[in-house]
């Protein structure tokens, strides 16, 4: 319940948001600015790793604990043609490239659906083998962090159902157990489930107990837990397939000035695992989404506001909006278009894209609007590699305007639009078009009709 506090406003209450025992820090300017000044402090690669214990890699513990007959490991194997890139620490990780089931981001799916259609076309493009089943369930981290509301058992349970899913999805096509590896697309769930993961391989209390649950369910493996060799990101395939992509481009983008918006979810969380190259800002940040724009052409534009949260936090977006709105604003695309002069905002998460893209219009509020196209990293990839605007990257359920960054990139968008209103009649004649074959999406239940598994 919102907090009243006598003389905030013209009715005499102050809504915090944030419950009874909130209170207002009511600091000078000069004290808030020190409060905040860490924020541009220059943070890079070399900083996280400073005066920090390193941390052990939890896979030596998953491969001893499937040595001692724990838990079972589904592996990143040969046939998933894995390419091998190095973390904060300099571990090695494989990323898997073909043979990928794909675990679908709710917010994506329901605020912009160009994010995954746009993967799903590129993985056509090159060839590459995936299935993109419905039996999937939401990762549920959303709840847990906006709310507290979840715990680990439940957080637990829902990650190993979902990956035991991606471990039997190919016995409906008759091929073996392990055939997809699970790609996931969300960052608030990816960083949750390594996290998850982490507590899964320290804790046997917490693998007593989701054994049990899973096993009601039937989401065992010879009656052990599956725990992934790899927790892998959608932007670290696109990283790794960076210049297959570049093999396919049709627009030249070396004229636009692009912002990164790395996503707290997926270099923060576990940091141990994120991927760093030294070809890449010298090694010193994260290497998703700046490799494949840099790869593309585009100008990677530094401001000093990079580390900072788009403003989504799960919290606050639920209980004090307002603050979310001005962060995003005045924190992250004021200053991209002030200070770096930006044509576009990249990110490679749900909730930021979400985040930077749909509130813009509250800028106009104080009379100091400001615009920036905000897309995915995905999304800009297949728009210069000649996706269709509006049929693949879906710019129409985007908020901030993308019409100027198409005309610099020497897209008629109004051509296209013209095409896709086209093209909505045909759809709503019965006329259908697909980049997936439906009859895949469905692999067990009552809904299931046997296949051959062609695409």
């Amino acid at each position: 319940m919102a907090d009243k506090k006598p003389g905030a406003n013209g009715n005499g209450e102050h809504f915090t948001g944030h419950g009874s025992d909130w209170r207002p820090a009511d600091l000078s300017a000069s004290d808030a600015r020190a409060a905040t000044a860490w924020v541009e402090q220059k943070i890079d690669r070399r900083s996280m790793l400073t005066n920090k214990d390193r941390v052990k890699d939890v896979r030596d513990l998953m491969w001893q604990l499937e040595k001692d007959g724990e838990i079972v490991v589904h592996r990143v194997t040969d046939e998933h043609k894995p390419i091998t890139v190095k973390t904060l620490y300099g571990w090695d990780k494989r990323i898997p490239t073909t043979r990928l089931w794909h675990h679908k981001s709710c917010g994506q799916c329901g605020n912009i659906p160009g994010y995954p259609t746009s993967l799903l076309w590129l993985m056509n493009q090159i060839g590459t083998e995936y299935i993109d089943e419905t039996d999937q369930t939401s990762c549920t981290a959303w709840n847990y962090h906006g709310s507290g509301i979840g715990n680990l058992e439940s957080l637990s349970a829902v990650f190993l159902r979902n990956f035991h899913q991606a471990y039997v999805a190919a016995k409906a096509e008759g091929l073996p157990e392990g055939y997809y590896y699970p790609l996931v697309h969300c960052g608030t769930s990816f960083g949750n489930y390594k996290e998850v993961r982490g507590y899964l391989l320290r804790s046997a209390a917490l693998r007593e107990k989701v054994t049990a649950i899973l096993g009601k369910l039937g989401r065992l493996v010879d009656g052990k837990l599956l725990i992934p060799e790899e927790v892998v990101h959608y932007s670290e395939w696109l990283h790794v397939m960076r210049n297959d992509i570049r093999d396919r481009q049709e627009i030249d983008c070396g004229d636009i000035r692009a912002t990164i918006h790395p996503a707290c979810h997926v270099y923060k969380m576990v940091p141990e695992d994120a991927i760093y190259d030294d070809d890449i800002l010298e090694g010193n940040r994260l290497a998703v989404s700046t490799g494949i724009m840099e790869t593309l052409g585009a100008q990677v534009i530094d401001y000093s506001t990079w580390y900072d949260c788009c403003g989504f936090g799960f919290r606050h977006i639920i209980s004090e909006r307002e603050f979310t709105r001005s962060f995003a604003i005045d924190r992250k695309i004021r200053v991209a278009v002030e200070e770096a002069k930006a044509d576009v905002m990249i990110g490679h998460d749900t909730g930021c894209i979400t985040t930077l893209d749909k509130n813009q219009w509250i800028s106009k509020a104080t009379g100091k609007g400001v615009e920036l196209p905000i897309l995915a990293d995905c999304q800009f990839a297949a728009l210069v590699c000649g996706a269709h605007p509006y049929k693949i990257v879906q710019s129409h359920w985007h908020a901030s305007p993308t019409e100027r960054l198409m005309e610099q990139l020497g897209i008629d968008w109004q051509a296209k639009k013209a095409e896709f209103e086209a093209y909505l009649k045909d759809v709503e004649a019965g006329k259908q078009e697909n980049l997936y074959d439906p009859r895949r999406m469905i692999t067990s239940g009552p809904g299931f009709k046997p296949h051959s598994g062609g695409a």
